[in-house]
């Protein structure tokens, strides 16, 4: 049963003994259903979209405006929450210096979009620095943004993973680009994603001092998480659905999104495993003359030819799946294909920037000078 808020309080003047909202008056834009009970009127308040909107902003980090749009302007992506949050939380606990709040703790930098925040790209020299390549390690595929970087050993770090460039990140992974192309999920936040990793360090301080410093550095992410609202599991329902969504995991295991109708059109599979494909790859990167490796190349030569049939029939993932394998595999061999295949799909899929990314990126892949802003 519902009623109009004039209505409403012409009944609470009239009755107020049964009435059991005495600020009608300052309700904001709601709309308003009741139950009676008892001979009294129980009232149930539905805040409109522009109230929880309000709600959720009181909510936002004390990061102004300018500077959010001046980080989302250099990358052109929309950063979450979280993002902001997590640097409050980090000048928190050293505000001269947040960035560099979790260095000596936990060997933790927060660094990409965060060097933005720290003012750091004001001291750049280069006029053409492309921020998204800012802190990109070689296994990073266009959907990765890195934002925390860890042992330079192993090329530890985290990073958003968006399916689309223009939606907000789908959850938080991890690589290590000096062992593998692999990402890992952990978490959909960057307070999850950091209490994972501090949660593996306990388990292998045996320091007490060092341990209950750690201890004292959980503590406070944990309450700040939950006091803001974030969930601090590694595979959230969220993540989980997205999972459903998957068409194909990929050599780096993090898996691809594309749009699938009905008629499951929009992704094709690929005629081979991932196993026989890696296979395939090696062949070519391990032939022992340029003869050798052309031949090699036959199989990728008519996957390719599969791929534009797939193309022309709306079937875009294969070709998207083709060449983010290759890509992974990480060859300078195949480049050239994968700067064909991955551009192509990108725009078929309308995620420009990611086509744009992959261009950038190829051209100056590199193990080493990840950081653009370096001196």
């Amino acid at each position: 049963m519902s009623i109009s808020r004039a209505s409403l309080q012409s009944i609470c003047l009239r009755f107020p003994e049964t009435c059991l909202i005495p600020h009608v008056k300052s309700l904001p834009c709601a709309s308003i259903s009741f139950s009676i009970t008892n001979a009294r009127l129980l009232p149930h308040i539905h805040l409109c979209e522009k109230t929880q909107a309000k709600k959720r902003r009181s909510n936002q980090a004390d990061v102004p405006d300018q500077l959010r749009q001046e980080v989302e302007s250099c990358y052109r992506l929309r950063m979450p929450e979280d993002f902001y949050q997590f640097w409050k939380f980090c000048e928190e606990l050293k505000p001269d210096k947040p960035s560099e709040a979790l260095v000596s703790s936990i060997g933790l930098k927060l660094v990409g979009p965060y060097d933005i925040l720290a003012g750091k790209h004001k001291r750049a020299t280069s006029a053409n620095l492309n921020f998204n390549l800012h802190w990109r390690f070689f296994y990073d595929p266009p959907e990765f943004q890195t934002i925390i970087a860890g042992d330079s050993k192993t090329q530890y770090h985290m990073g958003y993973f968006r399916d689309v460039p223009d939606e907000l990140p789908v959850w938080v992974g991890s690589n290590e680009a000096k062992k593998s192309c692999v990402i890992s999920q952990i978490g959909d936040n960057v307070f999850a994603a950091v209490k994972l990793f501090l949660s593996e360090k306990l388990k292998k301080v045996t320091d007490k001092n060092r341990s209950s410093i750690l201890k004292d550095i959980d503590e406070s992410l944990t309450r700040t998480a939950k006091e803001l609202g974030y969930s601090l599991e590694q595979k959230t329902m969220k993540m989980k659905q997205r999972d459903k969504k998957v068409v194909t995991k990929t050599f780096h295991g993090a898996g691809l999104v594309v749009p699938v109708d009905k008629n499951d059109v929009g992704y094709r599979e690929l005629p081979e495993t991932n196993a026989n494909l890696k296979r395939i790859c090696k062949a070519i990167v391990d032939a022992p003359s340029d003869e050798q490796r052309l031949k090699a190349f036959a199989p990728i030569q008519e996957m390719m030819t599969f791929v534009q049939f797939a193309n022309d029939e709306c079937d875009y993932g294969m070709g998207y799946e083709l060449g983010m394998d290759l890509f992974c595999y990480g060859s300078h061999y195949f480049h050239k294909v994968v700067g064909q295949l991955l551009s192509l799909a990108y725009n078929l899929l309308r995620r420009n920037l990611f086509a744009e990314i992959v261009e950038s990126h190829l051209a100056k892949r590199s193990d080493e000078n990840v950081d653009q802003l370096a001196a």
